[in-house]
C-alpha cells in the first residue's frame, strides 16, 4: 500500500480548472507537509515561463524533452525560502494534453530528484532517519481530467514509482498549529590567517554550519517547560536539561559575528502531533530563516556586482528582513525577506510570480521591524571560539521558548522569548 495525500481542495480546484490550452503542458511544485501516517497538500503553484517564453505557443512546447529542468529547479529554489517550519516542496505535478501522457513519468521522475537534489544542497540540516524520503509526482490530464499520482524515495536514486493515494479534504488549510519564537543570534566565527583571506561568504558559511550544529543540540522550552519528546505536543512531562558546552581562546586574525532576533514560525497539522516533530520544525525554521537571508545578500551582491572591500577596510551590507504573507483561504502563512529599499508591492509581485497568489497590503504581516546589517573590518585579536555575548565561558546553552497557537482562534500559550532588536554582521579580520 502506498503513501496517501490528503489535499486541500482548492488545489484540486487549482489544478483541475488550470487553463491550459496555449501549451501542451504545463509543471508545477506540491507545497505541504510529511507525517509518518500520510502526508498533507495544503498548496500547488505553476511553475513561470522564462521572460522570453511568454509569448511560447504550442508549437514552442510540444515535446517533453522540452522540460527546462534547471529554471524549475530555480523556481522550487526560491519557493522554499518562502515556507515556514514544517513546510515544503514535497513534490511535482503536470498538466498535458493526452497525446503526451505516455512519456509523462519518465519526465517527473528526473525532474523530482533534480529538485530535491537542488533544494537540499545549500541546507544547514539533513534529514534523519525518522524523516518520510517520499516524494510525489502527480500527473493530470487537461482533457479527462484524470490524475495519476505516484511516489519516489528520494533517498534512493534507482528507486521505482510507487502508487499512491491522492484525497481532497475541505478545510485542511485551517487544521494547523502555529509555532512561534523569537531566537537571538550571536554566531562568532573566527579566522585563522589563512581562512581570513576566504571571501565573506564563505567564512559564512563555514560559521553557520558549526552553528547549526548547536541549534540542533539546543534546549527548546514549550510554553516555558522542557518536554518529553515522544508527548503529545499539547500536553506530557518536565524534563531536567544541562546542555553545556566549553569554549576554548585562540588567536586569530579576524572573526565574523552575526547578531540580532530572529522572528520563526512553524507549522504542524493538529492530528495529534508530538513534540519531537514541533521542535524539528522550529529548529529547522531557525536555520533556514538565517541561511537565507545570507543567501539572498550574497546574490543580491553578485546580481549588482558591488566589489569585496580591500583587506584593510571595513564592509557595511544590510541584511533582509522577514515578512509573513496570508494566503486567501488558508490559516498556513507563507514568507518573504525584504531589503529596507524594497516596496511592499515587489513583495506582492514575488507573490504572484513564484506562487501565483494575489495577496493584498493588509495580508502583510511585517516580522521585524530592525534591518539587518553585515559589517566587516581587519583587526587581529583574542577571541573566544565558542561564546556568545556576556554568557560565561564554561557555559553554552541555546534555549528556545514556543508559542503555541490553534488555528482556530484559540490561544493555547503566550510564552515568547523576547531579546535584544536589531539583527546585525560583523566580519573582522586582520
Amino acid at each position: 500500500m502506498g503513501r496517501s495525500y490528503i489535499v486541500e481542495e482548492a488545489v484540486g480546484r487549482y489544478l483541475l480548472n488550470f487553463n491550459n490550452q496555449e501549451k501542451a503542458f504545463v509543471s508545477g511544485l506540491l507545497i505541504g507537509q510529511c507525517s509518518s501516517q500520510r502526508d498533507y497538500v495544503v498548496l500547488a503553484t505553476r511553475t513561470p515561463p522564462r521572460e522570453e517564453q511568454n509569448e511560447d505557443t504550442r508549437s514552442s512546447q510540444s515535446h517533453l524533452d522540452d522540460f527546462d529542468e534547471e529554471w524549475i529547479t530555480a523556481h522550487a529554489n526560491q519557493v522554499s525560502r518562502m515556507l515556514p517550519g514544517g513546510l515544503l516542496v514535497l513534490g511535482i505535478f503536470i498538466i498535458t494534453t493526452p497525446d503526451l501522457g505516455k512519456d509523462v513519468q519518465t519526465a517527473l521522475r528526473r525532474l523530482v530528484f533534480a529538485v530535491e537534489k537542488s533544494i537540499t544542497k545549500k541546507r544547514l540540516w539533513n534529514l534523519t532517519e525518522d524523516d518520510i524520503s517520499d516524494r510525489v509526482t502527480l500527473h493530470v490530464c487537461s482533457s479527462t481530467k484524470k490524475i495519476l499520482c505516484r511516489t519516489y524515495d528520494i533517498r534512493d536514486p534507482k528507486s521505482s514509482a510507487k502508487p499512491a493515494d491522492w484525497k481532497y479534504q475541505n478545510g485542511l488549510s485551517n487544521s494547523w498549529l502555529s509555532l512561534d519564537c523569537t531566537i537571538h543570534v550571536n554566531i562568532h566565527v573566527p579566522l585563522s590567517s589563512t581562512t581570513a583571506s576566504y571571501s565573506l561568504e564563505k567564512n559564512t558559511k563555514n560559521g553557520l554550519s558549526r552553528w547549526a550544529k548547536q541549534i540542533e543540540g539546543g534546549v527548546y522550552l514549550i510554553n516555558g517547560q522542557v518536554k518529553e519528546e515522544d508527548c503529545e505536543l499539547l500536553e506530557g512531562q518536565l524534563l531536567n536539561s544541562n546542555h553545556r558546552s566549553t569554549a576554548t581562546v585562540q588567536v586569530c586574525s579576524g572573526s565574523v559575528n552575526l547578531r540580532g532576533s530572529v522572528t520563526c514560525r512553524a507549522y504542524i497539522h493538529s492530528n495529534k502531533p508530538k513534540v519531537k516533530d514541533a521542535v524539528q520544525a522550529l529548529k529547522r525554521d531557525i536555520l533556514n530563516t538565517v541561511s537565507d537571508r545570507c543567501e539572498i545578500l550574497f546574490e543580491d551582491l553578485l546580481m549588482n556586482e558591488i566589489p569585496s572591500k580591500k583587506e584593510s577596510e571595513k564592509e557595511f551590507h544590510a541584511l533582509p528582513h522577514r515578512i509573513f504573507v496570508s494566503i486567501p483561504g488558508s490559516s498556513v502563512m507563507l514568507c518573504d525577506y525584504k531589503f529596507g529599499d524594497e516596496s511592499t508591492r515587489e513583495i506582492q509581485d514575488r507573490f504572484m510570480e513564484l506562487l501565483d497568489q494575489q495577496v493584498g497590503i493588509d495580508d502583510l504581516e511585517i516580522a521585524e521591524d530592525i534591518t539587518a546589517s553585515i559589517n566587516s573590518c581587519m583587526k587581529r585579536e583574542d577571541i573566544p571560539d565558542n561564546t556568545y555575548d556576556d554568557q560565561p565561558k564554561h557555559l553554552v546553552k541555546t534555549t528556545v521558548a514556543l508559542r503555541i497557537k490553534q488555528n482556530i482562534g484559540v490561544v493555547i500559550a503566550a510564552v515568547v522569548a523576547l531579546f535584544a532588536a536589531g539583527f546585525s554582521f560583523h566580519y573582522f579580520s586582520d
